[in-house]
This record gives structure tokens, sequence and C-alpha cells, in this order.
């Protein structure tokens, strides 16, 4: 009895040490494990601040899918100080503030280049389609010609503050605003859409997106749409002034409608025509400027029979 207890206290005083030593070994192997890694980072740092791994000046910078704000517009976009150290930009950040900073842009990306080292920004513009034209609240409108390009006026002596101006920006297919401000800081004078629209913007954003494809497949030019009065709709195209009344479901017909009343605009001096009235695209008119001339008035009372026979024989074909 006394032997077997014996050996198994040495059995067990040997396993300890077997602990032990496994134990050290451990720590050491965890020891050089965190210096190994330390001093790997420590190498990476110490790289990352050497000049070869460092942006010296915005021309190691690439900008691509940019069409309408040039290169040098782009970086001087960009929120970095040089020299910068590659490891040290946030590429999701710098991309965040490009497209705060300038509405022109709607998306972008940036990307680092060690070899060598460089930034790539790629961007994706936004294409302005109209010149857009928001009347200030308490300023009645006058004119539906309002200018298309307005600087900020300043006060004449005496004023103290200067006078209300009128906010012109642009807007996309999609309806996003865009500041003019944003426009002209592109970096060279790019001229302005030739469609204009008048109004409140929070009016006819809601329908934009949709009526803008219709117009550009319109084979009628549109110059301006006039928005001032949400209930009548006013269009100015190239063969002269367009009443819509409400927009509608029936602004696709409308716009047929006009395309077809081309050709019947031509027995009638186009200075004596008012408006084209479409408010109701199935009984198309046409007013006059002297409605009270009896010459006149036959004429357009022609006019409107003829553009309602074409209209049926039209729909018949």
């Amino acid at each position: 009895m006394t032997s077997i207890l014996s050996v198994s206290s040495s059995e067990l005083s040997h396993r300890r040490k077997t602990l032990r030593r496994q134990r050290r070994r451990q720590l050491v192997c965890g020891i050089w494990r965190i210096l190994a890694i330390s001093s790997l980072a420590a190498g990476l740092g110490w790289t990352a601040t050497q000049p070869v791994w460092v942006i010296k000046q915005p021309e190691q910078i690439n900008i691509e899918g940019n069409e309408i704000i040039p290169d040098r517009g782009i970086r001087s976009l960009l929120s970095l100080s040089y020299p910068q150290s590659l490891l040290r930009i946030e590429p999701k950040i710098v991309a965040q503030e490009l497209e705060t900073n300038q509405k022109l842009i709607a998306k972008a990306s940036i990307t680092r280049n060690l070899f060598p080292p460089s930034l790539t920004v790629k961007v994706e513009e936004r294409e302005p389609v109209v010149t857009a034209v928001a009347v200030n609240p308490g300023i009645p409108p006058t004119s539906t010609t309002l200018p298309a390009n307005q600087s900020t006026p300043t006060a004449k002596p005496g004023e103290t503050t200067p006078p209300p101006t009128v906010p012109i920006g642009l807007i996309d297919a999609k309806g996003t605003w865009i500041p003019i401000e944003d426009y002209n800081s592109a970096g060279k004078p790019i001229p302005l859409p030739t469609m204009r629209i008048i109004g409140d913007r929070q009016k006819y954003l809601p329908y934009w997106s949709e009526m803008y494809q219709l117009l550009r497949r319109s084979p009628v030019k549109i110059s301006e749409i006039n928005w001032l009065n949400p209930a009548n709709v006013i269009l100015k195209t190239d063969i002269g002034t367009v009443h819509l009344g409400i927009y509608s479901s029936h602004f696709a017909d409308q716009l047929t409608v006009l395309d077809q009343m081309r050709l019947l605009s031509n027995p009638v001096d186009g200075h004596q025509i008012a408006y084209f009235d479409l408010t109701d695209p199935n009984s198309p008119a046409i007013q006059l400027q002297y409605p009270t001339n009896q010459l006149l008035s036959e004429s357009a009372q022609n006019l409107k029979i003829r553009s309602k026979r074409t209209l049926k024989l039209d729909r018949q074909r």
C-alpha cells in the first residue's frame, strides 16, 4: 500500500512539471507573437509615413467619369491637405463630403493605390435638364419671362439690405435640385439648359419625372413651363403659347394634339394667335389676339372645327 502511494505521488509531480513547462512554452510563444505583431504594425506605420507612400500634390489624384466638372474642380472639392499619408485617408468619408459639397455629383467612390501611390476618384454626375426659377414668397409674379441668369444684386446707396432676388437653380431628370452656385463653380463656363420651368418646385416636383420623360419625346420644342398657377400650366413652344389647365394624366394626349395642331396654325398668321387651348385634348381650340374682329373670329371657328376633324380622323386611323 505504501509503494503504491509513493508511485502515485511521483507521477503527479511529473505531471505538474510537464504542465509548468507547457505553460511556460505557451507564454513565451504568446510574447513572441505579440512582439511580432507589434513589430509588423510599427513597420507598416513607419512605412506609411515615408515619402514614397504619401500624396504630395493634387496631380496624384486621378479623376474618372466626369464630363461636366473638370478634374481640377473635383480635386479642389476634396477635403485633403498635402502632403497626406495614404493610410490616413478615409475613402468613404472623403467621398461623402464630395457628394455633399457638389450637388452635380450624384455618387462618388475613392480607392487607394499603392503602386504608384495615388487616389482614384470615380464620380457619377447629374445632368441638368431644366433651369428652374422659383418665385420668392411675398413677391407677386409680374412676368413669365424671368431672366435665365441672375446674379445677387447689391444694395443701393442708402439701403441697408439688397432687394429680394428670384432664386434660380437646376433640376435633373429625376427632380434633384441643383443650386446655381454649384453649377457656376464647376470650374468652366457651362451653358444653362434651354428649357426653363417657373413656379413653386414643391408643387411640380411630384410630377416632374413623368412629365420630363413625355416632354423629351415630344416633337414640339418646349422652351418654358409656367407653373405659377397650378390650375393652368402654360407651355411656351416653338409654335406658340399653350394652356393645359391642371396637370393630369391627359398630358401625353395634350402633347400629341399639340403636335397635330402645328399644321392647323398655318392658315392664320402666328401673330394673331394668343394661345392654344388644350385644357380638353378632345376639344382643342385656338384663342386669337383680336376676338372681336369678324374675320378672325370666323378663322378661329374654322380652325377649331378643323382641329376636331383632324383629331377624329387620326384616332380612327
